[in-house]
């Protein structure tokens, strides 16, 4: 899938949720696809929470 379809893909969830459920439907839908999206690079190895949290925390990895 390509992020254009990607993007248009979630861009039609969102403007959907917004039509059904209201704003704080939309708000909800739109937490929970970060949320997975995030929950999916961990698993799939493209996001390194210890990374992550040293960048947060001011230590640097050089």
């Amino acid at each position: 899938m390509t992020p254009v379809t990607r993007g248009a893909l979630f861009g039609l969830v969102l403007a959907l949720s917004a039509l059904i459920f209201g704003f704080g439907g939309f708000i909800l839908v739109a937490l929970f696809m970060a949320v997975g999206a995030v929950v999916a690079r961990v698993a799939s190895g493209e996001l390194d929470l210890r990374t992550l949290a040293n960048a947060f925390r001011g230590r640097s990895t050089s």
